[in-house]
């Protein structure tokens, strides 16, 4: 190290002492002060090895933004307006690789990292078994709700763009708004969880490395608003990709990220459970006496809706499957591309969560990676967090796109006339050459990260805000009104053995989501609490 090396210059090496992280180092025998300044130059030495690699993360991170803002600059179109205009032709070059992709990037999310926390409230048989039972009820939903991306034929019928378009042509009246309400609000908490969820992540990373060069002796206590407010920023410039058309690349990479440290947490659940040298666990879940009765009640209610988080990507799909080409026909396209999804994403999910449960047992920690539960090795601990800011930053585009669609879509239709909404404007900017901006959608979109990022900032709490998301998106998206909409297009007969076991099927996951809402918001309360809005550390 630099530090000893100095030190041992100027204070000339002789006898043997301890010094710092427990090494040993021949200095003369010196008035205690000077031994004193050796080992501060040391200490800041390694402190400031840690700023440098944050000044390097954050460096790397701003020129990719930039990089990528000079590739989308020539290619940035008038309005989505003009875009869900554009000829079938133009709009369409995905397939059963890139609508996978997409789906990917949006389930295996945050939502990984908190199943062996949710496994540990339900037990070894409860826990897996509840994991099942959500990936079948949303694969079936799923190929319900892509069956509605046509009204009418199914080959040549009209398109709907959106989910809200889907639930309009097939349902109509108040269930449009209502769905609309739900949606968008829904993707507008995703973008909040996605923002808490990555800057505990980063701040990880800082606090691993602190770990490491304290052996574990500094509590390493930090502020969370700094990194929320890099991933705003992040996410600012990012918005500026205009529809999903142009988000494949993104996807691929995020999704990518997503095995990466999906991965990394198995890999470290497995060496842990060897060293242990035993399974960890129970097959009722956590133990009375770790929580009272009360809570494991709440807590089981809240692990029902963050493993409902984990799959919820229905909110979505109808704009991924718009993205498809055609022949085959859309819908036979995402129902492969789900299939292929839900299998995958399962697998990954059991495997995280029961590796991370049979680790730890009761003690699993709220975020598999993040919670500390493993110190060493360090580095790769780093690559996982890092793999995760990647795929959250990919994340929150692919789900708040939708949202920024609808938003220019309805102000282009109020205000035609008006060039702020309307028109783009060519700005030269030096190193990227002739740019196409529209202001309205700029502006709004920001608003809309910086809100985000603020609201994240008042409620940082990981595990209750997922579950919450979890429980109010996945009975109304992911069941009701994906098996409304397929009565009503494919009109079923009331009380036949099919309308009826799907109304069976929407009932009892309302009746799950309201429990998973209930533990949740318990959750929250309890957090709220002890939390000091703008000042909370880990």
């Amino acid at each position: 190290m630099l530090g000893c090396a100095t030190c041992k210059a100027k204070y000339n090496v002789g006898k043997s002492v301890s010094g710092f992280t427990g090494m040993h180092t021949s200095v003369a025998v010196r008035p205690k002060g000077l031994l004193a300044d050796c080992e501060h130059i040391i200490v800041q030495w390694s402190k400031l090895r840690v700023h440098v690699r944050a000044v390097v993360f954050i460096y790397l991170v701003t020129a990719n933004a930039l990089a990528l803002l000079a590739s989308i600059c020539r290619s940035y179109p008038a309005a989505t307006e003009k875009l869900l205009e554009a000829p079938e032709s133009t709009r369409d070059d995905g397939n059963v690789w890139t609508a996978s992709a997409h789906i990917i990037t949006a389930v295996i999310g945050s939502g990984v990292l908190s199943l062996a926390w949710a496994i540990g409230q339900l037990g070894w048989i409860a826990g897996p078994a509840v994991m099942l039972l959500f990936s079948f009820v949303t694969y079936y939903t799923s190929v319900l709700l892509s069956a509605c991306y046509r009204s009418g034929d199914p080959v040549n019928g009209k398109r709907n763009y959106t989910y809200v378009n889907a639930v309009q042509a097939n349902l109509g009246g108040a269930k449009v708004k209502i769905c609309g309400f739900v949606q968008y609000l829904n993707l507008f908490g995703v973008a909040i969880g996605y923002t808490i969820a990555s800057s505990i992540s980063m701040m990880a990373i800082k606090r691993s490395n602190c770990f490491h060069q304290s052996g574990g002796k500094d509590p390493c206590h930090m502020n969370a608003y700094p990194y929320m407010i890099a991933f705003g920023i992040a996410e600012i410039l990012l918005s500026q990709i205009p529809g999903f058309d142009q988000l494949h690349w993104l996807s691929l990479v995020a999704a990518a990220m997503s095995f990466t440290y999906s991965t990394i947490g198995l890999g470290l659940g497995v060496g842990k459970v060897i060293e242990n040298k035993r399974v960890m666990g129970s097959l009722t879940g956590i133990s009375i006496g770790t929580v009272t009765q009360t809570q494991k009640i709440w807590r089981s209610f809240q692990a029902l809706g963050d493993i409902a988080f984990a799959y919820s990507y229905s909110m979505i799909l109808i704009e991924i499957q718009d993205t498809v080409k055609a022949p085959p026909t859309e819908a036979k396209t995402m129902k492969k591309a789900t299939l292929i999804s839900v299998v995958v994403t399962t697998l990954f999910y059991m495997f995280c969560g029961c590796f991370g449960y049979a680790a730890f047992g009761d003690q699993s920690p709220g975020n598999l990676l993040t919670g500390f539960g493993f110190y060493n090795p360090y580095w790769l601990l780093d690559i996982a967090n890092a793999a995760i800011v990647i795929h959250l930053v990919g994340a929150y585009q692919v789900y708040c796109q939708p949202l920024f669609a609808f938003v220019e879509k309805e102000a282009a239709r109020r205000f035609p006339d008006s060039d702020f909404v309307t028109k783009d404007i060519k700005i030269f900017i030096p190193g990227l050459g002739p740019c196409n901006f529209n202001l309205f959608r700029m502006i709004w979109r920001t608003i809309f990260v910086v809100t985000t990022t603020v609201i994240s900032m008042l409620l940082p709490f990981f595990n209750d805000v997922v579950g919450l998301l979890g429980a109010l998106g996945f009975w109304p998206l992911t069941v009701y009104f994906p098996v409304e909409m397929y009565i009503s297009q494919k009109k079923i007969p009331k009380w036949s053995t099919r309308w009826l076991c799907l109304q069976i099927l929407s009932v009892a996951c309302l009746i799950i989501s309201i429990a998973a809402a209930a533990g949740s918001i318990a959750g929250v309360i309890d957090d709220v609490k002890t939390i000091k809005p703008f000042q909370t550390s880990y």
